[in-house]
């Protein structure tokens, strides 16, 4: 590791880094220099069961290529795990500057046949833990720059297609990734006066979360833009001092990146001598629709279709 490392001398916190995504994450943050606090529950993909081994293997390995690391044991929806995390990152460290909120569980089910306790769940670990964690490092951020010292942060949360553009079978897991990027874009807003910037990725990859479906798509050499690895580039850069973006949202699979633009205004009806009446409604509206651009599906928002 060399001080000219675009990452050199940051901390960041990641969690969910013990497997998947989080794992490449933690490894790409180390490579470019950064010390990182690798954060997992080691539960299986539905939530279930727990261990330290995953996030302790995955610290190992950065230490053993010469990076720093430290393993943090614990469950994101649980205020206490982000309060560690912090602690975690200042006794290890003495610093934070880049939060990876990654964790996550799927426990699809259409609605009409989800019990409460998956909606629960899924929500619980997605969004109250991106709040949680966002909130635990927020303070701390905040508190520094009352003291006078200058903060230069970066928070990358996760959000994903199904969150963006919603998806069948996920009545859980599409509000939750849905209100992550509801959230970043508020987070973005309010920790700007803080020297935080703030943003979303809604990755698609192979992982025992994120199946693709359809042909798999190999492309020359073997290339597999399907590979988790091949997210973390984009990732390390929103967590790093060269991204000035904030409150924006990026589709992302192997060689590509795309801006997700939020929802905009299509057409209209618009009455200017005043209210809109039923009648109105009814005759002008259906119209209005049929002009403006349909919702995008998760698997149009990238050049490699998951569609056969």
């Amino acid at each position: 590791m060399t001080a000219s490392l675009p990452l050199a001398g940051r901390v960041a916190i990641i969690t969910g880094a013990g497997g998947g995504i989080g794992r490449q994450h933690a490894l790409a943050y180390a490579r470019l220099g950064s010390a990182v606090v690798v954060n997992d529950f080691g539960g299986s993909g539905d939530g279930t069961g727990s261990s330290a081994a995953p996030a302790e293997q995955v610290a190992a390995e950065i230490r053993a290529m010469g990076g720093q690391a430290v393993a943090q044991f614990g469950d994101v929806s649980d205020p206490k795990c982000a309060e560690e995390m912090v602690t975690v990152a200042m006794d290890e460290f003495g610093d934070i500057n880049t939060l990876v909120n990654n964790a996550g569980i799927l426990r699809d089910r259409t609605i009409l046949n989800m019990p409460v306790e998956d909606f629960d769940l899924v929500l619980g670990v997605h969004l109250r833990g991106t709040f949680l964690t966002t909130q635990a490092v927020g303070r701390f951020w905040r508190d520094h720059v009352k003291e006078g010292k200058g903060v230069d942060a970066r928070i990358v949360n996760t959000t994903s297609g199904s969150g963006l553009f919603g998806n069948f079978g996920q009545g859980n897991y599409s509000p939750a990734k849905a209100g992550i990027a509801a959230f970043t874009i508020v987070t973005s807003l309010e920790f700007a006066k803080y020297g935080v910037n703030a943003n979303c990725i809604a990755p698609v990859a192979k992982t025992r979360l994120i199946g693709t479906t359809g042909t798999d798509v190999t492309l020359k050499e073997g290339y597999d833009p399907f590979d988790p690895q091949f997210v973390s580039p984009l990732v390390t850069w929103l967590g790093g001092p060269d991204c000035q973006v904030t409150g924006r949202a990026f589709s992302v699979v192997g060689g590509y990146v795309g801006v997700a633009e939020a929802w905009q205004i299509g057409d209209s009806v618009y009455n200017p001598d005043g209210p809109l009446t039923y009648e109105m409604i009814n005759e002008q509206l259906p119209a209005a629709v049929a002009n403006s651009k349909p919702n995008m599906s998760p698997a149009s928002s990238h050049p490699y279709s998951m569609r056969d």
